[in-house]
């Protein structure tokens, strides 16, 4: 008597992938509600206009310590009664706030979509904007530090991605 074994699946294929066009289905819808930090910074770095604008929804204290450079600082709680005076609904919103552990921006998203604005969260906030070596300013002035290779390329403008 021949006993079959069936061999141990791995974690990562335990479920099945889904479908390529199920797949390009989610990962572009993905990509309709996130930019993130290099894009955002090619953008504002490039001739002419960006076509959005960049609002930092943290606190004065945060926005003193460090904010992206041209950012509207507008904080979450404030956005139902100052977003209108501060913003033009015809041009998209690039939110953001402290970094991957913070939902601040997903927070000022939300608050800025249920009053009719076009928006995007940037995805590593204002983390990863200051370890991928972008310029940022504070109270102080400007500032810049030297990117982390663990986030950024050392040698490179691009990552490539």
């Amino acid at each position: 008597m021949s006993v079959t074994t069936t061999p141990a699946v791995n974690p990562v294929l335990r479920v099945a992938p889904a479908a390529p066009a199920e797949a390009a289905a989610y990962f572009r819808a993905g990509l309709v509600f996130h930019t993130d930090v290099s894009d955002v910074a090619a953008a504002l770095a490039a001739d002419g206009a960006p076509g959005f604008v960049v609002l930092d929804s943290r606190s004065t204290e945060s926005w003193d310590q460090g904010h992206i450079p041209g950012a509207i600082h507008l904080p979450t709680a404030l956005i139902p009664e100052r977003a209108e005076q501060l913003l033009d609904k015809s041009v998209p919103v690039v939110t953001y706030c402290w970094g991957p552990a913070c939902n601040g921006a997903t927070r000022a998203a939300l608050a800025l979509a249920e009053l009719g604005f076009q928006v995007k969260e940037m995805l590593g906030g204002f983390e990863y904007w200051a370890r991928e070596g972008f310029a940022y300013e504070t109270w102080q002035g400007g500032e810049k530090r030297d990117s982390d290779p663990l986030t950024a390329p050392v040698h490179a403008d691009d990552c490539g991605c």
